[in-house]
């Protein structure tokens, strides 16, 4: 490993060893960079990975807020504003009651690289609060985002920093947020969130588009192989906006998701979620706020797993699609032992270092990482926000054909980025190199700061 990135790896995890997510992201993100390095030493003399691994600047705030029985709750939210070397900061806000500053972090930097892989000119930033929705009225969740909102607002802006939806934010609490973002500035800057409704600058199949993003993704990964998506079965965690995507578009070009997870366990369908009534049912489930995959169960007769993960079924496609670290070792070699080809990621960070790892040494076994595998999100919320700069409304169509071009051309790329320093087809280190030399070019035109 080249000797000042190994050097940024030790830096952070002795200054940042109480923030582990953050420690994992950087390792995985820079040990891939060696090549690029040596290539270029110029960035070492001006310290460019230190820099690019330390947010431009991040803060956190008091968010007071009472629930309906009059009672008042103090939570603590987060905005990492990380790298704005080649746009307005752009990333979600995630409210989960086990937010903190290291998941906030390792999810602003990913982003970083996410957004300069799909060509536009976005940003990385993150943000949340430790405020868990499950169980809360709309009046709750209305008056928590009201909260949150009086305290940022200052701070985002359509040509500063562009929150949009994560988990636990879907487009009731954008609409909250973006209503009291109105109230406070009394102007209409419809730009300065995304993932809003469509009766107020919102842009159609944004909710979809992370798991379409995904599936066409996954579709260019089988071409290259020569292989078709016709007729797989696909093993998915989850069962949010994410996951509902993936079943959507794997159903209509002839594929199944045959698992879906929760915090209670884990379902098997074998004849997938693969109709308009079971897809829509995930709907209503993310809706009731119950957070029991079980309910599908119960509804369709499937198979359920209690506190299991679905990774041991053999399927011919692994898409953790839920949260961090939801595949660590033991998950690894279930899906080693299945001989599974395609381990294709779409959450943030779903897989632990050792078990990324162990699977990317598997031979025959294809990885690709979440950050330009869900990258469909953030590049449908960048056109969100040029709709809103031109005051359009494109139809389902543009924007499905959009986002169908923009992530054939993340996959391209990635792997030319691969090839272009002798590492074959690694999707993993084709990603982090052809998101980091966009962002690292322009940080230095711009001189040192």
């Amino acid at each position: 490993m080249n000797a000042y990135v190994q050097q940024v790896i030790e830096n952070v995890k002795a200054k940042h060893a109480s923030e582990p997510e953050f420690c994992q992201t950087v390792e995985e993100v820079l040990s891939s960079l060696s090549p690029v390095m040596d290539k270029h030493p110029e960035y070492e003399k001006v310290d460019l990975l230190n820099r690019i691994v330390e947010p431009e600047r991040m803060f956190t705030f008091r968010v007071v807020w009472q629930d309906d029985n009059g009672n008042y709750h103090t939570n603590t939210g987060y905005r990492f504003q990380f790298n704005g070397a080649i746009g307005p900061y752009k990333g979600g806000l995630r409210f989960q009651k086990n937010v903190n500053p290291s998941i906030i972090k390792f999810l602003g930097f990913e982003q970083i690289f996410k957004n300069a892989l799909t060509g536009l000119p976005i940003g990385g930033g993150k943000g949340g609060a430790d405020f868990d929705p499950t169980g809360k009225s709309d009046a709750e969740i209305m008056r928590f985002c009201q909260s949150f909102m009086t305290a940022l607002y200052r701070f985002i802006g359509p040509d500063v920093d562009v929150p949009a939806g994560d988990m636990g934010v879907g487009g009731r609490e954008i609409g909250y947020l973006f209503g009291q973002y109105r109230r406070l500035k009394g102007v209409w800057e419809n730009g300065v969130l995304t993932g809003k409704g469509q009766t107020y600058g919102g842009s159609v199949i944004r909710p979809e588009a992370t798991g379409y993003g995904a599936v066409y993704y996954l579709n260019e990964v089988l071409k290259h192989e020569n292989d078709t998506i016709v007729g797989k079965t696909i093993a998915c965690s989850g069962f949010g906006n994410v996951t509902w995507g993936i079943c959507k578009k794997a159903m209509q070009l002839g594929a199944k998701v045959v698992t879906l997870s929760g915090p209670d366990g884990y379902i098997y369908d074998p004849d997938g979620v693969a109709t308009e009534e079971k897809v829509n049912y995930l709907l209503e489930m993310r809706a009731s706020n119950r957070n029991r995959v079980q309910d599908y169960s119960d509804k369709f007769g499937c198979e359920f797993y209690p506190k299991e993960k679905p990774w041991g079924r053999k399927v011919d496609i692994i898409m953790p699609s839920a949260m961090q670290n939801d595949v660590r070792m033991d998950s690894a070699e279930k899906i080693a032992a299945n001989h599974i080809k395609y381990y294709i990621e779409v959450a943030n960070m779903p897989t632990t270092n050792d078990a990324l790892d162990f699977l990317r040494h598997q031979e025959g076994m294809i990885v690709a990482p979440s950050k330009a595998v869900n990258a469909g999100g953030v590049g449908v919320s960048a056109l969100e926000m040029a709709q809103n700069s031109e005051r359009l409304v494109w139809t389902p169509d543009e924007v499905d054909a959009q986002l169908h071009h923009m992530m054939e051309n993340i996959h391209r790329v990635s792997a030319e980025a691969a090839e272009e320093y002798g590492l074959g087809y690694d999707l993993v280190a084709g990603a982090n190199i052809a998101g980091f030399k966009k962002v690292a070019t322009a940080m230095y035109e711009q001189g040192v700061f």
